[in-house]
């Protein structure tokens, strides 16, 4: 591909395009790329998932890429430097992986902890989220890559999410919900947005006038591209005329000539609104080409990298994403000398749990498990022992570990088969391929040459260490079996019972049981097929033919009495206990939201025997948003470690042993049930709707609103040291000028304690009586003050503007700031109010975009 396109007048190849390359432009050929225009030089791009690493353009053979903490960790430092590295590591990660355009950062609102992607959200606070979207964004672009910010808006649940209407007040939609993307657009302005699943005002937001050309281009000032997510493109001219500029992924639904064309020709569509689409589609192409030309017009070839620099990065921005919720008697750290034996106890404590699942899941190019991460790292003379406790998973465990090839290579062979007239195998293999993952996904990627229907065979040598009785579980979407030594011990392929796999398309996991004896090796092979079962129709529920896979996971079958009892034993024998317990993406994941804030199996029931006989307990918990502690006055300290990514292990450690002093924050409330969660019970679409009946009282807001306690405030967070606050100073103390005014707040911070440590200094609003409910406290500046030696002081300034002080006027449909006194609260939470001032407003004013 020629290199002029960089020079070329984008308006002049408008001119010259025909009709079917000015519709070529506007959806992808496949998953993962724009249409490329040969004939004018017009190179594709190529872009990648996701917000916490770079997967690449392949699900079925994934490049590995760094796995960096779940969007809700990061929000945890509350520190925008951090971010802004985060987005720049994000931008060569994808450069490598030839890609120029991430789909990230998501930047919806964690309004019910529950919500399937809610650990891919930075908070249930506008201006956090905002606020880490933007840092994100501004590091990310720094390296030439387009941040797709996403999912614009109100993409907040999964149930019915391709459906369902975000019923909600002008004033929620813009306070809460399109806020951080308002942020966003003012100090980062992202190259692309994503359009979410659902409806506002009951129309689609990809085909939403009000969203994409009044708000976003007319009042924000956006000039990039508008995609939509996978799949959520749902008309022709509707879409189009809207300012939805690329349907993906392709080959297109809609998009087409024969589609296009007939709406061309009614003028449902016109020619001049098509040749906008094209420019901005070739405006953004150009962009990218000319930032990154040697990507562009590269080899496209993905790669992975490993380095010292950046492991060091990811292991201190996941520590520092933890959150100590509490620490009685100071029984953290676990320093030298404190104690000799630690039992290492829980279901996730041994497992490879590092991000949700969906779009943000993705190979690793390492990982180290807490149990790994515990015992390297740990001071000397500790002793430890181990027991799982308890099992918690929702899908057995991948085996890929325990696999190998017959060849001898790690993984299980892969390979692609042809059917004859009658459906069925036939001939030599089309294309075999060696797979280092149980989880088979072929929704990005067939091999060319197969007919219509096909076969896959998966054969490897399966070795256990432990001579045992093993569960084996096989999940699919599509049609599968599972031949053990040539015998086949589980059929999900003659009759199938609908599950939730793959998105909602695939089956529960179907079971056997098979004896397994240490280092002898057993032959498995699963065969999958993409026919139908001849007993019915198959159980597919709206998602293209492609989206399908198949899964086989493995474990010891235990005894649940048996594996409690021996976790209760080992924990009273010992100084200390480390819990690793929680969710994983097979709980937490895109396409399913959680029943419950109870986490799975019976770790709530472990935690509960171990605390009784050991309190000096520590529970780690991995989820990405809030789950229920009825064992919360049972321990002496809980980490909220989230997702950590692939150093979980080494992170854990750091804030466990005291190589680094926590500083974390909450970025959401954490209740005590669901039923004080201010969403409830509001939490699924009904009728095609899903009522924000919560308004504007999201969160902590909620909480302080009905005067309900919650488990864990926002802001929440310990540190190994003290800190005190003091000399607060707001400046100016009377403003008369309009929107364009700045308020100082001063504040010294001065550590106290025994350590170095960081603070977080949190700073809140309350509006004067407006005649309008409004939340109590709205958190509108923050800052983190690093590293405050002992003995020693920090003076900060937050600067409050414009965005302080205002609400939507509904009526007017304009931002809007009421004359009066504003209070203005510092604290360590949004429960801890340390420091309060105030200032006063002399004038009243309105304003209209950013």
């Amino acid at each position: 591909m020629s290199r002029a396109f960089l020079d070329a007048s984008v308006s002049d190849i408008v001119q010259q395009l025909t009709t079917d390359e000015k519709i070529q432009l506007l959806a992808g050929p496949n998953w993962w790329n724009t249409n490329a225009i040969d004939r004018l030089g017009v190179p594709a791009v190529r872009m990648s998932d996701g917000p916490n690493g770079v997967r690449g353009s392949s699900h079925f053979v994934p490049t590995p890429a760094q796995c960096l903490p779940c969007a809700t960790s990061m929000a945890s430092t509350f520190d925008t430097d951090m971010l802004f590295q985060v987005g720049a590591l994000l931008g060569e990660e994808a450069k490598i992986k030839s890609s120029v355009i991430l789909l990230a950062p998501t930047c919806n609102i964690q309004r019910n902890p529950l919500g399937g992607r809610a650990f891919e959200s930075y908070s249930e606070d506008p201006h956090l989220s905002g606020i880490m979207a933007a840092a994100y964004v501004d590091g990310l672009q720094s390296q030439g890559v387009a941040s797709t910010i996403k999912h614009f808006v109100g993409n907040d649940q999964e149930h019915e999410r391709t459906a369902a209407e975000s019923v909600m007040s002008d004033r929620a939609l813009r306070e809460i919900y399109l806020y951080p993307f308002m942020l966003a657009q003012k100090k980062a302005r992202p190259w692309a947005f994503m359009t979410s699943y659902g409806r506002i005002k009951g129309v689609h937001c990809a085909e939403n006038p009000m969203l994409l050309q009044d708000i976003l281009r007319k009042e924000w000032g956006f000039n990039g591209i508008v995609m939509s997510d996978w799949f959520g493109t749902y008309s022709v001219d509707h879409a189009i005329n809207a300012g939805l500029d690329l349907e993906m992924p392709g080959p297109p639904r809609w998009r087409t000539p024969l589609l296009i064309g007939h709406l061309l020709s009614c003028q449902k569509i016109k020619e001049s609104t098509l040749d906008e689409r094209a420019t901005h589609m070739l405006n953004f192409v150009q962009r990218q080409a000319r930032r990154n030309p040697e990507v562009v017009f590269g080899d496209g070839k993905e790669r992975s990298r490993d380095s010292p620099e950046a492991r060091a990065f990811c292991r201190r921005l996941a520590a520092e994403g933890m959150v100590v919720l509490k620490n009685e008697g100071e029984l953290l750290p676990l320093k030298e000398g404190k104690v000799k034996t630690i039992a290492l106890i829980g279901p996730n404590m041994k497992d490879r749990i590092i991000s949700g699942g969906g779009s943000a899941a993705l190979k690793a190019t390492y990982i180290v498990t807490p149990y790994a991460g515990l015992v390297e790292n740990a001071p000397k003379g500790v002793e430890f022992k181990y027991e799982v406790g308890c099992y918690s998973f929702k899908y057995t465990p991948t085996l890929e570990a325990f696999l190998e090839t017959p060849s001898g290579e790690p993984g299980w062979l892969c390979s692609f088969y042809n059917h004859d007239g009658n459906g069925n195998p036939t001939g030599e293999s089309v294309q075999d391929y060696v797979l280092q993952d149980t989880r088979i996904k072929l929704n990005d990627f067939l091999p060319t040459g197969l007919t219509k229907t096909w076969t896959i065979k998966l054969r490897g040598s399966l070795t256990m260490d432990k001579t045992a009785e093993y569960q084996m579980g096989l999940t699919v979407a599509g049609r599968a079996k599972l031949f053990v030594n040539g015998e086949m011990i589980i059929d999900n392929w003659t009759k199938q019972r609908p599950g939730d796999f793959f998105y909602g398309q695939g089956t529960v996991e179907e079971m056997a049981t098979i004896s397994l004896t240490a280092g002898k090796p057993v032959d498995v092979m699963v065969e999958y097929t993409n026919t139908k079962p001849p007993s019915g129709p198959e159980s597919d529920r709206s998602q293209p033919a492609l989206m399908r896979g198949v899964r086989l996971g493995g474990c010891e079958k235990v005894d649940p009495e048996e594996a409690l009892a021996a976790a209760e034993k080992l924990a009273a024998e010992s100084d200390a206990v480390i819990v690793v317990a929680g969710l994983s993406p097979d709980w937490e994941s895109e396409g399913f939201d959680r029943p419950t804030l109870d986490m799975p199996g019976r770790q709530n029931e472990l935690i509960a025997r171990i605390g009784r006989v050991n309190p000096n307990t520590v529970v780690c918990l991995q989820a990405g948003s809030a789950v229920a502690m009825p064992w919360v006055n049972e321990v002496n300290g809980i980490i909220q470690a989230w997702y950590s990514g692939n150093e979980v292990g080494n992170a854990l450690a750091d804030v466990v042993y005291g190589a680094i002093n926590p500083s974390g924050r909450l970025p959401l409330t954490l209740p005590v049930r669901v039923q004080d969660i201010p969403a409830y019970p509001n939490f699924k679409s009904e009728d095609g709707q899903i009522h924000y009946r919560e308004d504007l009282f999201v969160g902590y807001k909620g909480y302080q609103s009905r005067d309900v306690k919650p488990l864990f405030p926002f802001g929440h967070g310990l540190s190994y040291t003290t800190f005190s606050f003091s000399d607060l100073i707001v400046s100016p103390a009377s403003i008369v000028k309009g929107p364009d005014f700045e308020v100082d707040v001063t504040v010294t911070i001065a550590n106290t304690g025994s350590m170095t440590g960081s603070e977080v200094v949190q700073v809140y609003v309350s509006l004067p009586d407006i005649g309008l409910a409004t939340p109590k406290l709205q958190l509108r500046g923050f800052t983190k003050v690093r590293n405050i030696a002992l003995g020693e002081s920090k003076t900060v300034t937050v600067k409050l503007d414009k965005y302080a002080v205002s609400w939507w006027d509904a009526v007017g449909q304009q931002w809007k700031a009421a004359p009066g006194t504003y209070g203005v609260h510092v604290g360590r939470s949004s429960a801890a109010m340390e420091l309060e001032g105030e200032f006063v407003l002399e004038e009243a004013f309105a304003w209209v975009g950013l």
